[in-house]
């Protein structure tokens, strides 16, 4: 409604109609006054309002001092609101609407509102002007209190249904204890209870321990809890009780408990919710629920906090359930694998252990390390099929008769023949996999076997990464099953300072992700880790096994032969160059030049180099396995530098003369020409060839008489060997 200026008034005395109905109307007007509801008609023409008595009252306005002039009305409303139905009624008047509705408040004497709604109908000329408003008002206000009210409860019930969802949610998916913990206690964990902080704890004997304090939840919990179970506290009494307890105050909490009164400094809450946890008639604990806002609970919060406790409860309970079973199966598992790894000498050993996070049971990898005579040792890992105690029942007894045949000496082969032998004996539908090797630290000497396993990962000195090719057979048990027990035996030569990694799947699978993926980021992993053996398997642990969930168990083996660097006077380098590694070579030469200006021995690189390349092409040419190439420093009074290649073959090489236009055969002239000393012997099952490049001792002791200053030019090292520095018979020139 507003004053409308299309007209001036006819006279300065409007007219005030109110209430003239014929007496056939009187009825239908008070059934109206007494649901608070009267009409009214607007001349849009005359700018008149005519309101009956109930409508008039609706606004809380006296009949007898009202005038029909529609601002009257309007000056009693807030601005806003009057601005809102004047917008309201002008839009039907100028638009092609024909009525218009709304609600809005009216301020009453008492200082409060009144919810107040017209419904209105705009009248019209045959022109289209609008020239009269007819329509009813009535106060409103139970209606939209009653419909606030509902919208009200239905809000609270679709927060609490919500609370409910999402708390079961999140408990369907924990299977630990820990994994309830962090439930609740993680992002969004506070957010799901509808609390603003919470404690939770298990009984443990006759005391609580509490496993997890969330949000404002008070720290005092933890020290009043650490006790006996004591009903002075409310947390321990509602255990005890087995019945909840509401607290919507402080005060009221610090009376009926008043051994809570030293603490009162630290509650920061206003209202809180004590449950039991109560599992098939068994109290496991309690939950407490702190609220900031919060001064009462009613029924249906009430019944949720229950509602949220038997969640809880049900959840600890199936959790502690599965904690107790997959304590007892890896349990299991630890007492069948060695308790302690012995020490070796040359070198140092790590295992490691992981059991699955996921699932109930347990799997069936192993690692073990089995001493044999003549300072030598085994090594293994394996994997037995299947994650469940079986399986891990099949691992112990594989791994002690595995042991046993190793122990009686048998070469590698023998050893996993009959390991698979023993393993189809069992009568089982398993089968397992693994990687064996038999070790000679004093020699570096590495004879190796697979039976469907992965094969091992070798870090040089220089920190490459080598993946040799070990040559398998099948897995244990099924072997046997195709009468194919052939596990060809694969030799590596471990130089000092060099590591070996012998891992099982767990290790490299990542879910969702190609085997190789996973073997490529433990290569990387390898390269970047620590030095030490016991170092680098934590660090391997750390970065994989966690790194891909965990969800499958892991044994682990890292074997380091220890460094040999001589000393300070006599540095000492030794690098394994693979027969399959065509880039071996030209990182091998690198490391001799820098090796020898690190050493202060630069005059001497170029002769190095180029002897290192010749000695290594004709082992990699020549034979069918790699070469250990070792460097280091004479320690004599005159300073030489000392090359030595190693290999497997029993083949020693000839001098040959090469005509013009041969491309090979001019090694050994090259040897003879440029080292001051050079020989071939024999070592173990194969050859090493050494020289000596620098000064012969004459011309160093020249050179010192000429000036004080050390001379040992290249010029030096190609002059005939002196008499006194002939090579010992073993050391001798072929």
């Amino acid at each position: 409604m507003t004053d409308n200026d299309r007209k001036p008034d006819s006279d300065d005395s409007p007219r005030v109609q109110l209430d003239r109905r014929h007496d056939s109307e009187s009825g239908t007007a008070e059934r109206l006054a007494l649901n608070r509801t009267g009409s009214f008609e607007w001349d849009l023409d005359s700018r008149t309002l005519d309101i009956d008595v109930a409508g008039l009252l609706v606004f809380g306005v006296d009949p007898d001092t009202f005038t029909p002039r529609p601002g009257a009305l309007l000056e009693r409303l807030e601005p806003v609101e009057r601005t809102r139905l004047e917008l309201a009624a002008d839009e039907a008047i100028h638009g092609s609407r024909n009525s218009y509705s709304i609600h809005f408040q009216v301020p009453l004497d008492d200082g409060t509102h009144q919810w107040t709604h017209i419904q209105a109908r705009v009248l019209r000329s045959d022109d289209g002007q609008a020239h009269r408003i007819i329509g009813v008002v009535r106060d409103a206000t139970a209606e939209i209190t009653h419909s606030a009210f509902v919208l009200d409860l239905e809000k609270r019930r679709q927060r609490q249904t919500s609370i409910v969802e999402r708390t079961t949610s999140a408990m369907s998916r924990a299977v630990t204890v820990d994994d309830v913990t962090a439930a609740l206690t993680g992002p969004g964990g506070l957010a799901r209870l509808g609390a603003d902080g919470l404690a939770l704890a298990l009984v443990e004997g006759n005391a609580l321990n509490v496993i997890a304090l969330s949000g404002d939840a008070p720290e005092a919990i933890a020290e009043v809890a650490a006790r006996n179970l004591d009903p002075r506290f409310p947390l321990a009494d509602t255990i005890l009780r087995g019945r909840p307890r509401f607290a919507t105050s402080i005060g009221a909490l610090t009376r009926r408990y008043p051994a809570l009164e030293p603490y009162v400094d630290r509650l920061r809450f206003r209202a809180a919710a004590y449950l039991p946890l109560v599992a098939q008639a068994r109290t496991l604990g309690g939950l407490a629920l702190f609220y900031h806002e919060r001064t009462a609970f009613n029924a249906d919060e009430r019944n949720l906090c229950l509602g949220l406790a038997a969640i809880v409860a049900q959840s600890l309970q199936r959790a502690t359930l599965f904690d107790e079973e997959r304590e007892f199966a890896t349990g299991l598992q630890s007492a069948m694998l060695p308790r302690q790894i012995q020490e070796i000498k040359g070198g140092e050993i790590a295992v490691r252990y992981h059991a699955a996070w996921s699932g109930r049971q347990v799997g069936g990898d192993w690692y073990d390390v089995i001493p044999l005579p003549k300072n030598r040792f085994g090594i293994v890992v394996g994997d037995v099929e299947g994650h469940d105690t079986h399986a891990a029942a099949i691992m112990g007894q594989l791994r002690i008769a595995l042991r046993a045949y190793a122990a009686e000496g048998h070469p590698p082969a023998t050893v996993l023949a009959r390991a698979s032998r023993f393993l189809a004996e069992l009568d089982t539908d398993r089968f397992a996999t693994c990687t064996y090797a038999q070790v000679d630290l004093a020699s570096g000497t590495v004879r190796m076997v697979r039976a469907g396993h992965f094969g091992p990962l070798i870090r040089h000195t220089d920190g490459r990464i080598g993946l040799p090719q070990v040559r398998g057979g099948l897995p244990l048990g099924i072997s046997t099953a195709f009468e194919d027990e052939e596990y060809p035996e694969t030799r590596l030569d471990l130089v000092p300072g060099e590591t070996l990694v012998l891992y099982t799947d767990g290790l490299v699978e990542e879910p969702g992700a190609d085997i190789d993926a996973g073997v490529r980021a433990l290569v990387h992993e390898v390269r970047a880790g620590p030095t030490r053996a016991q170092a680098l398997a934590d660090h391997l642990s750390d970065r994989l096994w966690e790194r891909w969930g965990a969800g499958d168990d892991v044994a682990l083996l890292v074997l380091r032969r220890s460094p040999d660097p001589g000393s300070p006077r006599a540095p000492r380098l030794h690098q394994y160059i693979h027969q399959a590694d065509p880039e071996g070579l030209s990182e091998a030469r690198a490391m001799v030049r820098q090796a020898l200006e690190d050493w202060n021995l630069a005059e001497f690189a170029d002769d190095a180099e180029l002897i290192t390349g010749e000695l290594l092409v004709n082992v990699l040419l020549h034979t069918d396995g790699g070469a250990v190439l070792t460097l280091e420093v004479l320690p004599k009074s005159v300073r030489r530098v000392r090359l030595s290649v190693q290999d497997r073959s029993s083949a020693w090489p000839r001098r040959r003369t090469p005509g013009e236009t041969a491309t090979s055969g001019r090694g050994l002239l090259l040897l003879d020409a440029i080292a001051v000393r050079w020989g071939i012997e024999s070592r173990g099952e194969g050859k090493a060839v050494w020289c000596e490049i620098g000064p012969s001792a004459s011309s160093a002791s020249a050179a010192r008489a000429r000036k004080p200053t050390r001379s040992a030019g290249p010029g030096a090292a190609v002059k005939p060997p002196d008499p006194e520095e002939s090579a010992d018979p073993s050391e001798g020139p072929s």
